[in-house]
């Protein structure tokens, strides 16, 4: 199966487990999602795939879905709700950044073979850490606030794919334009830091467009979900 295909089946699969854990386990299950979403999708970043002649970096799908269970939590349970869900994430990857740095520190023993795969997937420069954190921080609560303020504009059911989709959208330009400028600016030619911009916000722009159908099963499960 090709990369292109393989992305969009990934995609429809994380999507799915999402709507998966909303079911079973309701606003709790939101909750979790987004503190796994934002760990795995900074390990997930490291590896580079090539899909339609273009370098692309994985974890935008999966942390795409974080704006998707923030736009829920918004929603169906308020904005202090979803500003308390992305502090959740926020918290976990601070944490997993501080206790994999620890972890690495210590000298491995003579038949270790995991140290250079950590070093790869943890012993990331502080420039990406701190771009990281930052986009993260600042696109989140930012699509919380436009997610609210469009709610009250797009009130009824119909326009339920304007507040996801202008939200989302937006928010996910906030975080690439953050990210790459912290993190890769000054690293590369103007021109390649510009590929890199666009490719990353055009996938998150993919993503943010293929997470309607879920919003609007998640809201027809307004009545049997808590």
């Amino acid at each position: 199966m090709s990369n292109e295909w393989l992305w969009i089946v990934f995609a429809l699969i994380n999507f799915g487990l999402l709507l998966t854990m909303y079911r079973l386990f309701g606003k709790s299950g939101l909750f979790v999602w987004i503190g796994m979403s934002t760990v795995v999708a900074n390990i997930q970043v490291v590896k580079t795939v090539e899909m339609f002649g273009l370098n692309a970096t994985l974890g935008n799908i999966l942390y795409g879905t974080a704006f998707l269970a923030t736009d829920i939590l918004n929603e169906k349970y308020g904005k202090k709700e979803a500003r308390k869900a992305v502090w959740m994430g926020f918290s976990t990857l601070i944490l997993l950044t501080l206790i994999m740095q620890f972890a690495l520190q210590f000298t491995p023993g003579e038949n270790d073979i995991a140290q250079p795969a950590l070093e790869t997937l943890f012993g990331i420069v502080p420039s990406i850490a701190i771009g990281s954190l930052t986009a993260y921080i600042i696109s989140q609560y930012f699509d919380v606030w436009l997610y609210a303020r469009l709610k009250r504009v797009f009130t009824s059911d119909k326009t339920l794919w304007i507040r996801n989709n202008g939200s989302t959208m937006v928010s996910q330009l906030v975080d690439t334009a953050i990210f790459c400028g912290i993190a890769f600016y000054g690293l590369y030619p103007v021109d390649v830091w510009l590929e890199i911009f666009f490719t990353t916000y055009l996938i998150k722009f993919v993503v943010a467009a293929l997470d309607t159908p879920f919003l609007y099963v998640a809201k027809r499960w307004n009545k049997t979900v808590l």
